[in-house]
């Protein structure tokens, strides 16, 4: 756990590499609360920082869920079980996958595999109803007098939140503002570039979540892949240019048949990011941004797929 601000840590979740997938803890006046909370092997680490931060179970308030992807929601009944106190707090849109995670399983599954699923994600902990609230646009928490704000943040998917920070004057983003990882740092700060998600991508609702978050006037980012970020109008910038450069990408393929076209897709978007990277001069070779940026472009294009046979399909 490394703390960021007074009032926020970040955890990494131990989810596929060291600094990939992050978790917060938000501390004010004695009272808690977490903003995603990883796998069910990341429990543990989220009671660590908490301990460490001089709290017992007792003093969480709340687990708030930007949305229900596994890799943000999927420790979360196992960590509830923990919290005797706490609500969980997430989209209507996601609150019937959280007492009823069947469906989230079968989604993973489809793009995963089973024995992946089985392997990374284990058994999902149904949580009780009357403990799951749903966060309804312009909802108000507080933690220990703290006020928080969730905003419907659709694009990355449709059941998603993010999380203002009154006070701090930032976000809790999850996939919402995209992903940057800090071995991608160059010498002008981080480097950022959007996420899809496989199945419900909309860079038009994506590129409006993001104006709404600027709207606030926030100093700083707390994305989930992976931590704090600031630079936030040049970054917001480069997510826009990078949204329209992908949206040219799918709709340049879009007559090719799905194997072909992902493959292509797959192709065009390790340039489109690889040379992104080298004029910002990141400290990775070619090789090394495709490494690590692997698993999203890979999701990417999958999430740019199914975009393009969504609008197919609408007559668009």
């Amino acid at each position: 756990m490394t703390a960021s601000s007074p009032t926020v840590h970040v955890i990494d979740t131990g989810f596929h590499r060291p600094r990939f997938d992050a978790a917060y803890l938000l501390v004010h006046d004695g009272r808690a609360a977490f903003i995603d909370c990883g796998l069910n092997s990341s429990v543990p680490r989220l009671l660590q920082a908490l301990e460490r931060a001089g709290l017992g179970v007792e003093a969480v308030d709340w687990l708030i869920l930007t949305h229900v992807h596994l890799d943000h929601a999927g420790g979360a009944g196992e960590l509830m079980a923990r919290l005797p106190q706490a609500g969980l707090l997430v989209h209507p849109r996601g609150a019937r996958h959280m007492v009823d995670p069947t469906a989230l399983v079968a989604g993973a599954t489809a793009v995963y595999g089973a024995e992946e699923v089985e392997r990374t994600y284990g058994t999902l902990r149904p949580v009780p109803a009357d403990r799951v609230v749903e966060a309804r646009d312009g909802l108000h928490v507080e933690v220990g007098g703290l006020r928080l704000r969730c905003l419907d943040a659709p694009g990355h998917a449709r059941h998603h939140i993010v999380i203002h920070h009154e006070a701090e004057r930032a976000f809790f983003t999850g996939d919402t503002f995209g992903l940057s990882y800090r071995e991608l740092d160059g010498p002008s700060g981080p480097f950022i570039l959007p996420t899809t998600t496989p199945v419900q991508f909309d860079p038009e609702a994506l590129k409006a979540s993001i104006l709404r978050m600027l709207a606030a006037g926030p100093e700083r980012m707390y994305l989930t892949h992976y931590g704090p970020v600031d630079n936030v109008e040049r970054l917001a910038g480069e997510l826009f240019e990078q949204i329209d450069a992908m949206v040219a990408i799918a709709r340049g393929h879009a007559d090719l048949a799905p194997g072909p076209r992902h493959a292509a897709l797959v192709a065009a978007l390790g340039r489109l990011y690889t040379e992104r990277a080298a004029a910002a001069a990141v400290p990775c070779s070619e090789a090394e941004v495709l490494e690590l940026l692997h698993m999203d472009i890979e999701l990417n294009a999958q999430g740019l797929g199914v975009w393009l046979d969504r609008e197919a399909a609408s007559g668009r």
